[in-house]
């Protein structure tokens, strides 16, 4: 079984160290699926919902956006790294779901996949947030990371 890389010799959680490592492109795709329901999708109207909140697509898009340039503040052994590129898009999949997809690069030590993920999660829990009122049946589903590179290997999910 490999080891976590975030436990020391004595099973202690540490940062892990990437001093020797050279910097490169590091890229991370993430998606979330959000079951809004049928009532709220009913809502939609050119390319975004209105709500008494604001834009509810757009506020989630910039809520995702933030949270990938926090994820170290949330996530705690996360390295900080600057991002040259944080990408969040909301697209309806059919009349009561959206899908959430990020995109994150840096030229970095190590990668962005925390931040591809914590972007389509807070995204979505904006999404959320923004909705309930109209009903608290709104299902986070499905939250992947889709795509990697850079680094020692790549990943690609399996896509269907």
């Amino acid at each position: 079984m490999p080891d976590f890389t975030h436990l020391d010799e004595k099973q202690q959680p540490h940062m892990v160290d990437v001093t020797e490592k050279t910097v490169s492109r590091r890229t991370a795709r993430a998606e979330a699926v959000v079951n809004l329901t049928a009532e709220v999708m009913k809502q939609f109207d050119q390319g975004d919902i209105r709500s008494k909140k604001g834009p509810v697509f757009h506020t989630a898009i910039l809520a995702g956006i933030q949270a990938a340039k926090k994820t170290s503040d949330l996530i705690p052994l996360c390295h900080p790294l600057p991002l040259t590129k944080c990408k969040v898009t909301i697209d309806p999949l059919d009349d009561s779901r959206v899908v959430i997809r990020t995109e994150v690069v840096t030229d970095a030590k190590t990668g962005v996949e925390m931040e591809a993920l914590t972007a389509a999660s807070v995204a979505a829990l904006t999404l959320y947030d923004m909705c309930k009122a109209v009903t608290k049946g709104i299902v986070i589903e499905n939250i992947r990371l889709l795509e990697k590179t850079g680094g020692k290997s790549d990943f690609q999910a399996n896509i269907e």
